[in-house]
Formats: structure tokens, sequence, C-alpha cells
């Protein structure tokens, strides 16, 4: 039985270094039902270089399109007063706080902080140094997989349980981190190949495609953890915002995982469901005569109509009533 799908509502920077439009993209995740609302933990001049540019959806979803990719981020940095009062906001709104941290220190920093998992980025899967400090917090771990193969997931597994992360803990994402992404290259099916090759891991889906429909088909197919990027409106500009969903989108996206999460959630034997036992009399059909006959009479096949409702002899049983004498 498959438990409920846990839903990150992936904040990211989309609240563009203004800490009241971050308390809205709170407000917005707790409207919708959403487990966690998560951010991301950086500081620029330990992310990119200076002189590094920005990537494709960056240069068209921003206003200036020859700043680099450092100008672009340090204006969307979190200071650590921000991250203290947004995780002191979370717990005012009841919805659990999250960050991604892309260095060494950050990662101290939301240890210290609290936060209760450890959320690795696709683009840090191959960071040895950054996956070992990770192991030592004894905190579950959620992994991202975007740009990456088979093989590169296995070497940063094998990192995080050879220092004594263990496999119940750690949650494997299925990913593409085309923003957004193609429908022809979501390839979804993928995430359960990641299941098939790491036995008994728990196994989940970071959602970049435009629209809810393959975030409701990953937990239909069975993601333990849905996450997707939110914004407050997708006409902001930013990197992030035109390929998130807005507010009512997010929540109808909750909504509907949950009613997936209920729809498979039965023993997965096919049988009679309470809701519909009373429908049988009223559905199926009672063998019934279709004319007076006489006493003394033989029954035949043209004599018989099946009619509802279904609380006389069962249609399955009609040899055994052809032939009978009235």
């Amino acid at each position: 039985m498959k438990k409920r799908t846990i839903i990150i509502a992936e904040a990211g920077v989309n609240h563009n270094g203004n800490i009241k439009l971050a308390e809205k993209l709170i407000d917005a995740a707790v409207a919708s039902g959403a487990d966690y609302v998560k951010f991301q933990t950086f500081k620029a001049n330990k992310l990119v270089n200076k002189f590094a540019s920005k990537a494709d959806y960056q240069i068209s979803n921003t206003e200036k399109k020859n700043e680099t990719q450092y100008e672009m981020l340090k204006k969307l940095e979190l200071s650590i007063d921000d991250h203290y009062y947004l995780f002191d906001y979370c717990k005012l709104k009841k919805i659990k706080f999250l960050s991604t941290a892309f260095d060494l220190e950050g990662l101290e920093f939301l240890n210290k902080l609290g936060v209760d998992l450890f959320k690795i980025p696709s683009g840090e899967l191959t960071n040895l140094p950054y996956l070992k400090k990770v192991t030592t917090f004894n905190k579950p771990i959620i992994l991202s997989t975007g740009m990456a193969s088979i093989t590169e997931i296995k070497k940063a597994l094998d990192v995080l349980r050879s220092n004594n992360s263990l496999k119940k803990n750690i949650t494997i994402l299925h990913c593409n981190t085309a923003y957004p992404t193609p429908m022809k290259d979501v390839n979804l099916l993928a995430m359960n190949h990641i299941k098939m090759e790491f036995k008994d891991i728990n196994i989940g889906y970071s959602d970049h495609t435009e629209g809810i429909e393959v975030a409701l088909a990953s937990a239909a197919l069975g993601a333990t953890v849905v996450e997707k990027h939110f914004t407050i409106n997708k006409n902001l500009m930013g990197p992030d915002h035109k390929s998130s969903l807005e507010p009512n989108e997010l929540k109808k996206m909750i909504d509907s995982i949950r009613n997936v999460d209920l729809a498979i959630s039965g023993n997965g034997k096919k049988q009679v469901t309470q809701s519909e036992r009373n429908n049988i009399i009223h559905s199926r059909k009672s063998i019934h005569l279709n004319k007076n006959l006489n006493k003394g009479e033989k029954i035949k096949e043209s004599d018989l109509i099946m009619l509802r409702p279904g609380d006389g002899i069962s249609p399955m049983d009609v040899y055994k009533v052809i032939g009978k004498k009235l």
C-alpha cells in the first residue's frame, strides 16, 4: 500500500530577494496543503565564478540579458537573518521549512537552523565533499538526479551509504533540469528504472514541466515525494517564475495528488467495495417472463427476458430455468 505522498512546494528563488514576497510564498504553500516549502541557501561567490554566463532560460526570463550568472544570483541571496525569520514564520504557519544548500557552510548552517531533512540538488550529485558532509548530520536525505546517468546515481548513493546513511532514509528523485522540461524528455518511467536498479530505495519526482499532469502521473506510479516550483505570479521577472505554478494551480495539483493517493491506497485485490455493494440489486438483472404462460407449460428461451432489479434468479442460471415446467 502506498503511503501519503510528501509534497515539497519549491519556492526556490521566486522571492526575488524580497522577504515580504517570501512570506506570501509561504502563505500560498500553506493554503495549498503542501508539507514543505523549500527555499535555496547560497552565497553567490561560493556558487559560481564572477564571469559565468547565465543559462538560456535564465537569460530569457530576466530583465538584464547581459548580466552574469553571479550578478543575477547575488540579488537572490537570503541572509542568515532572513533564514531565521522564514524558519520561524513557517513554524507560525504550521508548515515545514526546507532549503537546499549549495556549499558545505550552507549545509552546516541549515543543520544548525533545524531542518529535519536535507535535499541534495541535481548539480551537487557529483560533488564528493558535499555528499560526504550531508551524511554527517544523520538526517533523511532527498537526492535529485537531473542530468545524471544510472552510473552517476550509483556512485552518489555508494558515497551516502558508505558514510552510514541508511537506505530507508534516502529518497531518489527522478528529475530533468530543463526549465521547462519538454514532455518528450520527461521519461517518467525512468523513476521506476531507479526503483528497480536500487532495491528498496524510496523514489520520487522533481517536476519542471509546465502544468500538473506529470506530477499526478508520478504519484500514480509510486512517487513518495513530489517537488514542484511555484510562484505568486508567473509574469514576475526572475529565472524560474515562468516554469512555476501559480497558487491556484499548486492547490489543484496537491488536491489531485491526495485523491491519487486515496485511489491507489487499497489492497490491490479486485473485490466488491462497500460503496458499490448497494448497487448490485439496482444495476444487475434477474430472469423474468416476457409473456403470460399457463400452468404446465415448459419454459423456452424465447419466453424469457433479463430485467432489473437483480433480486431474483441470476441470468447466469438461465439454463437451469429453461425446460422447467410451470
